[in-house]
């Protein structure tokens, strides 16, 4: 086996969402499982073995009240972190995280974090295949541009590899990058849309009907507990994966290989000086 199994992680990204859940049961919000966390639910019923994060996705009218509410509706040691309430965040989507633990993904991108849960807004998409190829494409394209602003310039040294994002830190702001992304992530409202993107991240393979993939929050099982699908899991991963019940051979496994990850610890304590390598260097 080439990967490492953390399951104290996987048990605490549970805790996470078993909260996210029972917030949005209380207070009227929709979500779904979304990418890999919906493949483990319909294939593994809970985590991919090999899993080491987990994501939802929310339309974007809930996303929003969820920005606006997260204070009062999470409960103590849970904070929502997004570009519209953080200005130093270097994402276009949210994190709900545990406030008491430590996350830092890269070495080269110093943002600090608890242990999340990916929140993604679903946003309407064009109908058009040539439209959403375009679509996509501009996404994509200030999605590059996000990478270079919010990144260490002199993550490959201080030669010629640096020049690119020296510059595009000096042209862009990461405040009106991040707003430019929005403006393109919702120029189709979710609710007058028959087509929806659920996460951006994924291209055209996110795309799919609203009405008969998505659907209302479903109801699926996930480690033992009740969480939310979608209308239709196998048409969206399929969408997104094709053959999905299939996994993937070793060589293809994917995981975040944290740079540093502390689950006793809130990231407001982190001090560098004092800390060791992560758990699975």
């Amino acid at each position: 086996m080439s990967y490492k199994v953390n399951r104290p992680l996987q048990m605490k990204l549970l805790e996470v969402v078993e909260m996210i859940d029972k917030m949005c049961q209380a207070h009227g919000l929709r979500y779904y499982l979304a990418d890999g966390s919906l493949l483990g639910a319909v294939r593994h019923k809970g985590f991919i073995p090999w899993d080491d994060d987990m994501d939802i996705a929310m339309p974007r009218s809930d996303y929003e009240q969820l920005i606006l509410h997260s204070k009062e509706w999470l409960p103590d040691g849970y904070e929502f972190v997004c570009f519209e309430n953080d200005n130093s965040y270097p994402l276009h989507f949210g994190k709900i995280q545990d406030i008491n633990t430590t996350v830092i993904e890269k070495s080269y991108r110093q943002y600090l974090a608890g242990v999340y849960v990916d929140v993604f807004p679903i946003d309407g998409a064009p109908e058009g295949k040539f439209a959403q190829k375009c679509y996509n494409r501009k996404f994509r394209k200030l999605k590059k541009r996000l990478y270079f602003i919010t990144r260490d310039p002199y993550k490959h040294g201080h030669g010629p590899r640096s020049w690119i994002p020296l510059l595009i830190k000096k042209i862009y702001s990461l405040k009106s990058t991040q707003e430019k992304i929005k403006r393109v992530m919702t120029k189709y409202p979710f609710e007058s849309s028959r087509m929806v993107v659920v996460n951006h991240n994924d291209g055209l393979g996110g795309m799919v009907d609203r009405e008969k993939v998505l659907g209302y929050p479903t109801p699926i099982a996930f480690e033992g507990k009740k969480l939310m699908g979608m209308k239709d899991n196998d048409a969206y991963l399929t969408s997104l994966f094709g053959d999905y019940m299939t996994p993937p051979p070793e060589d293809k496994i994917h995981t975040h290989n944290y740079f540093y990850l502390d689950l006793e610890h809130s990231y407001k304590d982190y001090d560098e000086s004092k800390v060791n390598r992560t758990w699975n260097d």
